[in-house]
Protein backbone atom coordinates (compact mmCIF):
# COMPACT_ATOMS: atom_id res chain seq x y z
CA UNK A 1 0.00 0.00 0.00
CA UNK A 2 1.44 3.36 -1.03
CA UNK A 3 0.67 6.72 0.52
CA UNK A 4 0.56 9.68 -1.86
CA UNK A 5 1.64 12.94 -0.25
CA UNK A 6 1.05 16.28 -1.96
CA UNK A 7 0.74 19.94 -1.13
CA UNK A 8 -2.54 21.82 -0.90
CA UNK A 9 -5.10 22.05 -2.32
CA UNK A 10 -6.27 18.54 -1.54
CA UNK A 11 -9.70 18.87 -3.18
CA UNK A 12 -10.40 18.83 -6.90
CA UNK A 13 -13.18 20.98 -8.29
CA UNK A 14 -14.47 19.95 -11.74
CA UNK A 15 -15.57 23.56 -12.37
CA UNK A 16 -12.57 25.00 -14.20
CA UNK A 17 -12.21 28.68 -14.99
CA UNK A 18 -13.36 28.06 -18.55
CA UNK A 19 -16.35 26.05 -17.35
CA UNK A 20 -17.35 28.77 -14.87
CA UNK A 21 -17.19 31.45 -17.57
CA UNK A 22 -19.22 29.28 -19.94
CA UNK A 23 -21.87 28.74 -17.27
CA UNK A 24 -22.28 32.48 -16.75
CA UNK A 25 -22.49 33.02 -20.52
CA UNK A 26 -25.21 30.36 -20.72
CA UNK A 27 -27.06 31.97 -17.80
CA UNK A 28 -26.99 35.30 -19.66
CA UNK A 29 -28.65 33.87 -22.77
CA UNK A 30 -32.28 34.42 -21.61
CA UNK A 31 -31.42 38.05 -20.86
CA UNK A 32 -29.69 38.40 -24.24
CA UNK A 33 -32.63 36.92 -26.11
CA UNK A 34 -35.19 39.12 -24.36
CA UNK A 35 -33.05 42.22 -24.83
CA UNK A 36 -32.57 41.58 -28.55
CA UNK A 37 -36.25 40.74 -29.01
CA UNK A 38 -37.29 43.89 -27.12
CA UNK A 39 -34.94 46.39 -28.74
CA UNK A 40 -34.31 44.80 -32.10
CA UNK A 41 -31.29 44.67 -34.36
CA UNK A 42 -29.48 47.68 -32.77
CA UNK A 43 -29.22 45.75 -29.50
CA UNK A 44 -27.70 42.78 -31.31
CA UNK A 45 -25.12 45.06 -32.93
CA UNK A 46 -24.13 46.60 -29.58
CA UNK A 47 -23.63 43.15 -28.05
CA UNK A 48 -21.68 41.83 -31.05
CA UNK A 49 -19.31 44.82 -31.15
CA UNK A 50 -18.78 44.70 -27.39
CA UNK A 51 -17.92 40.98 -27.34
CA UNK A 52 -15.74 41.13 -30.47
CA UNK A 53 -13.82 44.15 -29.16
CA UNK A 54 -13.16 42.45 -25.83
CA UNK A 55 -11.82 39.29 -27.49
CA UNK A 56 -9.65 41.20 -29.97
CA UNK A 57 -8.28 43.50 -27.22
CA UNK A 58 -7.26 40.55 -25.06
CA UNK A 59 -5.72 38.69 -28.01
CA UNK A 60 -3.68 41.69 -29.16
CA UNK A 61 -2.51 42.58 -25.66
CA UNK A 62 -1.34 39.05 -24.91
CA UNK A 63 0.45 38.86 -28.27
CA UNK A 64 2.18 42.22 -27.78
CA UNK A 65 3.12 41.37 -24.17
CA UNK A 66 4.38 37.92 -25.23
CA UNK A 67 1.93 36.21 -22.91
CA UNK A 68 0.07 32.95 -23.51
CA UNK A 69 -3.07 33.68 -25.51
CA UNK A 70 -6.02 32.65 -23.37
CA UNK A 71 -9.04 34.02 -25.20
CA UNK A 72 -10.47 30.50 -25.24
CA UNK A 73 -11.16 30.66 -21.48
CA UNK A 74 -14.33 32.70 -22.22
CA UNK A 75 -13.41 35.44 -19.73
CA UNK A 76 -13.07 38.11 -22.43
CA UNK A 77 -16.32 36.95 -24.04
CA UNK A 78 -18.08 37.23 -20.70
CA UNK A 79 -16.67 40.71 -20.03
CA UNK A 80 -17.79 41.96 -23.43
CA UNK A 81 -21.21 40.38 -23.03
CA UNK A 82 -21.84 41.89 -19.59
CA UNK A 83 -20.65 45.31 -20.73
CA UNK A 84 -22.89 45.16 -23.81
CA UNK A 85 -25.89 44.25 -21.67
CA UNK A 86 -25.11 47.29 -19.49
CA UNK A 87 -25.40 49.63 -22.48
CA UNK A 88 -28.55 51.06 -24.04
CA UNK A 89 -29.40 49.79 -27.50
CA UNK A 90 -29.01 53.38 -28.74
CA UNK A 91 -25.30 53.40 -27.83
CA UNK A 92 -23.03 54.02 -30.85
CA UNK A 93 -20.80 51.15 -31.91
CA UNK A 94 -17.59 53.02 -31.13
CA UNK A 95 -18.64 53.47 -27.50
CA UNK A 96 -19.05 49.72 -27.05
CA UNK A 97 -15.62 49.24 -28.63
CA UNK A 98 -13.93 51.80 -26.37
CA UNK A 99 -15.60 50.35 -23.29
CA UNK A 100 -14.53 46.78 -24.04
CA UNK A 101 -10.95 47.81 -24.79
CA UNK A 102 -10.79 49.77 -21.51
CA UNK A 103 -12.23 46.85 -19.54
CA UNK A 104 -9.77 44.32 -20.93
CA UNK A 105 -6.56 46.35 -21.23
CA UNK A 106 -6.75 48.88 -18.39
CA UNK A 107 -8.85 47.17 -15.73
CA UNK A 108 -7.87 43.55 -16.36
CA UNK A 109 -4.51 43.15 -18.14
CA UNK A 110 -2.60 46.08 -16.65
CA UNK A 111 -3.26 44.68 -13.18
CA UNK A 112 -1.97 41.23 -14.07
CA UNK A 113 -4.78 39.58 -16.00
CA UNK A 114 -7.58 37.30 -14.91
CA UNK A 115 -7.58 36.85 -11.13
CA UNK A 116 -5.55 39.96 -10.32
CA UNK A 117 -7.99 42.76 -11.19
CA UNK A 118 -9.43 44.48 -8.12
CA UNK A 119 -12.47 45.89 -9.96
CA UNK A 120 -15.09 44.21 -12.09
CA UNK A 121 -13.82 45.04 -15.63
CA UNK A 122 -17.22 45.43 -17.28
CA UNK A 123 -18.59 47.56 -14.45
CA UNK A 124 -15.50 49.77 -14.31
CA UNK A 125 -15.78 50.32 -18.06
CA UNK A 126 -19.45 51.23 -17.66
CA UNK A 127 -18.53 53.82 -15.02
CA UNK A 128 -15.94 55.36 -17.36
CA UNK A 129 -18.42 55.48 -20.24
CA UNK A 130 -21.03 57.01 -17.95
CA UNK A 131 -18.62 59.76 -16.91
CA UNK A 132 -17.33 60.35 -20.45
CA UNK A 133 -20.54 60.21 -22.49
CA UNK A 134 -23.43 60.66 -20.04
CA UNK A 135 -25.94 61.63 -22.74
CA UNK A 136 -25.42 58.39 -24.67
CA UNK A 137 -25.42 56.29 -21.51
CA UNK A 138 -28.50 57.93 -20.02
CA UNK A 139 -30.59 57.42 -23.17
CA UNK A 140 -32.93 54.47 -22.94
CA UNK A 141 -35.05 53.06 -25.74
CA UNK A 142 -38.65 52.19 -26.35
CA UNK A 143 -39.47 48.51 -26.63
CA UNK A 144 -39.89 47.70 -30.31
CA UNK A 145 -42.59 45.30 -31.49
CA UNK A 146 -40.56 43.85 -34.38
CA UNK A 147 -36.95 42.67 -34.55
CA UNK A 148 -35.90 44.26 -37.85
CA UNK A 149 -37.59 47.62 -37.39
CA UNK A 150 -35.10 50.30 -38.37
CA UNK A 151 -33.79 52.62 -35.69
CA UNK A 152 -34.56 52.93 -32.00
CA UNK A 153 -35.85 56.19 -30.59
CA UNK A 154 -34.59 57.63 -27.35
CA UNK A 155 -37.12 57.87 -24.56
CA UNK A 156 -38.61 61.28 -23.93
CA UNK A 157 -41.04 60.01 -21.29
CA UNK A 158 -40.23 59.19 -17.68
CA UNK A 159 -37.83 56.32 -17.09
CA UNK A 160 -38.66 53.60 -14.53
CA UNK A 161 -36.23 55.06 -11.99
CA UNK A 162 -37.19 58.71 -12.31
CA UNK A 163 -40.91 57.94 -12.18
CA UNK A 164 -41.56 54.67 -10.31
CA UNK A 165 -45.32 54.74 -10.89
CA UNK A 166 -45.07 54.93 -14.69
CA UNK A 167 -44.82 51.16 -15.20
CA UNK A 168 -46.60 48.23 -13.60
CA UNK A 169 -44.93 45.39 -11.75
CA UNK A 170 -45.74 42.97 -14.57
CA UNK A 171 -44.16 45.28 -17.15
CA UNK A 172 -40.99 45.34 -15.11
CA UNK A 173 -40.92 41.56 -14.78
CA UNK A 174 -41.49 40.95 -18.49
CA UNK A 175 -39.15 43.67 -19.74
CA UNK A 176 -41.71 46.01 -21.29
CA UNK A 177 -39.91 49.10 -20.00
CA UNK A 178 -37.07 51.36 -21.18
CA UNK A 179 -33.58 50.63 -19.95
CA UNK A 180 -30.29 49.05 -20.89
CA UNK A 181 -30.33 45.88 -22.96
CA UNK A 182 -29.82 43.50 -20.06
CA UNK A 183 -31.70 45.07 -17.17
CA UNK A 184 -35.27 45.21 -18.50
CA UNK A 185 -36.54 41.63 -18.05
CA UNK A 186 -36.36 40.49 -14.43
CA UNK A 187 -37.78 37.06 -15.26
CA UNK A 188 -34.93 36.39 -17.70
CA UNK A 189 -32.40 37.40 -15.04
CA UNK A 190 -34.02 35.11 -12.47
CA UNK A 191 -33.82 32.18 -14.90
CA UNK A 192 -30.10 32.82 -15.22
CA UNK A 193 -29.77 33.06 -11.44
CA UNK A 194 -31.44 29.67 -10.92
CA UNK A 195 -29.12 28.10 -13.50
CA UNK A 196 -26.02 29.51 -11.80
CA UNK A 197 -27.11 28.33 -8.36
CA UNK A 198 -28.15 24.86 -9.58
CA UNK A 199 -24.78 24.38 -11.32
CA UNK A 200 -22.91 25.62 -8.19
CA UNK A 201 -21.38 28.42 -10.24
CA UNK A 202 -22.34 31.03 -7.65
CA UNK A 203 -23.79 31.03 -4.17
CA UNK A 204 -27.22 32.43 -3.40
CA UNK A 205 -25.87 34.67 -0.65
CA UNK A 206 -24.68 37.76 -2.51
CA UNK A 207 -27.66 38.11 -4.92
CA UNK A 208 -30.32 37.41 -2.29
CA UNK A 209 -28.77 39.59 0.42
CA UNK A 210 -28.03 42.44 -1.99
CA UNK A 211 -31.57 42.53 -3.43
CA UNK A 212 -33.08 42.07 0.03
CA UNK A 213 -30.99 44.88 1.50
CA UNK A 214 -32.07 47.27 -1.27
CA UNK A 215 -35.68 46.44 -0.40
CA UNK A 216 -35.18 46.82 3.38
CA UNK A 217 -33.12 50.01 3.19
CA UNK A 218 -35.61 51.52 0.74
CA UNK A 219 -38.35 50.89 3.31
CA UNK A 220 -36.28 52.37 6.13
CA UNK A 221 -34.70 55.34 4.36
CA UNK A 222 -37.07 56.25 1.53
CA UNK A 223 -40.36 54.96 2.89
CA UNK A 224 -43.51 54.75 0.78
CA UNK A 225 -44.69 51.29 1.76
CA UNK A 226 -43.97 47.72 0.80
CA UNK A 227 -45.15 47.96 -2.81
CA UNK A 228 -43.17 51.13 -3.46
CA UNK A 229 -40.03 49.47 -2.07
CA UNK A 230 -40.61 46.40 -4.25
CA UNK A 231 -40.98 48.55 -7.37
CA UNK A 232 -37.78 50.45 -6.50
CA UNK A 233 -35.94 47.15 -6.00
CA UNK A 234 -37.08 45.87 -9.40
CA UNK A 235 -36.12 49.14 -11.10
CA UNK A 236 -32.81 49.78 -12.79
CA UNK A 237 -29.97 47.29 -12.68
CA UNK A 238 -30.29 45.98 -9.11
CA UNK A 239 -31.22 42.42 -10.06
CA UNK A 240 -28.80 42.20 -13.00
CA UNK A 241 -25.95 43.60 -10.91
CA UNK A 242 -26.70 41.28 -8.00
CA UNK A 243 -26.67 38.12 -10.11
CA UNK A 244 -23.99 38.76 -12.74
CA UNK A 245 -21.62 41.44 -11.40
CA UNK A 246 -21.54 41.49 -7.61
CA UNK A 247 -20.86 37.72 -7.64
CA UNK A 248 -17.58 38.02 -9.56
CA UNK A 249 -15.11 35.61 -7.93
CA UNK A 250 -12.12 37.93 -8.11
CA UNK A 251 -13.73 41.08 -6.71
CA UNK A 252 -16.05 39.60 -4.05
CA UNK A 253 -15.19 38.17 -0.61
CA UNK A 254 -14.53 34.48 -0.01
CA UNK A 255 -16.00 33.75 3.39
CA UNK A 256 -19.84 33.43 3.65
CA UNK A 257 -20.11 35.98 6.47
CA UNK A 258 -17.99 38.42 4.50
CA UNK A 259 -20.18 37.91 1.43
CA UNK A 260 -23.29 38.80 3.44
CA UNK A 261 -21.68 42.00 4.78
CA UNK A 262 -20.40 42.87 1.29
CA UNK A 263 -23.83 42.42 -0.32
CA UNK A 264 -25.70 44.28 2.42
CA UNK A 265 -23.39 47.30 2.14
CA UNK A 266 -23.85 47.34 -1.65
CA UNK A 267 -27.60 47.55 -1.10
CA UNK A 268 -27.16 50.39 1.40
CA UNK A 269 -24.93 52.39 -0.95
CA UNK A 270 -27.41 51.95 -3.81
CA UNK A 271 -30.28 53.31 -1.73
CA UNK A 272 -28.22 56.22 -0.41
CA UNK A 273 -27.13 57.24 -3.92
CA UNK A 274 -30.68 56.97 -5.24
CA UNK A 275 -32.14 58.97 -2.36
CA UNK A 276 -29.53 61.67 -1.78
CA UNK A 277 -27.47 61.79 -4.98
CA UNK A 278 -28.14 63.54 -8.27
CA UNK A 279 -27.80 60.24 -10.13
CA UNK A 280 -30.99 58.12 -10.10
CA UNK A 281 -29.14 54.78 -10.25
CA UNK A 282 -26.46 53.58 -7.84
CA UNK A 283 -25.75 49.95 -8.75
CA UNK A 284 -22.55 50.66 -10.67
CA UNK A 285 -20.92 52.72 -7.95
CA UNK A 286 -22.26 50.57 -5.13
CA UNK A 287 -20.61 47.42 -6.49
CA UNK A 288 -17.38 49.19 -7.47
CA UNK A 289 -16.98 50.77 -4.03
CA UNK A 290 -17.42 47.40 -2.36
CA UNK A 291 -15.00 45.80 -4.87
CA UNK A 292 -12.40 48.20 -3.47
CA UNK A 293 -13.40 47.31 0.10
CA UNK A 294 -13.29 43.53 -0.52
CA UNK A 295 -9.61 43.07 0.53
CA UNK A 296 -10.35 44.96 3.74
CA UNK A 297 -13.37 42.75 4.49
CA UNK A 298 -11.35 39.60 3.80
CA UNK A 299 -8.59 40.87 6.08
CA UNK A 300 -10.88 41.37 9.07
CA UNK A 301 -12.87 38.22 8.33
CA UNK A 302 -10.18 35.82 7.12
CA UNK A 303 -10.82 32.30 5.91
CA UNK A 304 -9.98 29.66 8.52
CA UNK A 305 -6.74 27.89 7.64
CA UNK A 306 -7.13 24.12 7.36
CA UNK A 307 -5.24 22.22 10.04
CA UNK A 308 -4.47 25.31 12.17
CA UNK A 309 -5.50 25.61 15.80
CA UNK A 310 -5.07 28.58 18.10
CA UNK A 311 -2.82 28.00 21.06
CA UNK A 312 -4.65 27.92 24.36
CA UNK A 313 -3.94 30.83 26.58
CA UNK A 314 -1.74 29.91 29.53
CA UNK A 315 -3.35 30.09 32.90
CA UNK A 316 -2.09 32.83 35.10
Amino acid sequence: MSLRISTAPHMHNPLTTSRLMQNVCIALMPTVLVGVYAFGFPALMVLAVSVASAVVSEFLWQKIAHQPVRVNDFSAILTGLILGLNLPSTAPWWMAMVGSAFAIIVVKQLFGGLGDNFLNPALAARAVLLASWPVHMAASAYVKPTFFEAGVDAVSAATPLSSPGSYTLMQRLLGQIPGTIGEVSKIAILIGFLFLVCTSTISWRIPVVMVGSVYVFTLLIVGGGFESALIATLSGGVLFGAVFMATDYVTSPIRPVAQIIYAALIGLIIVLIRQFGNYPEGVTYGILLMNIATPLIDRFLPQKIYGYQKKEAKKA
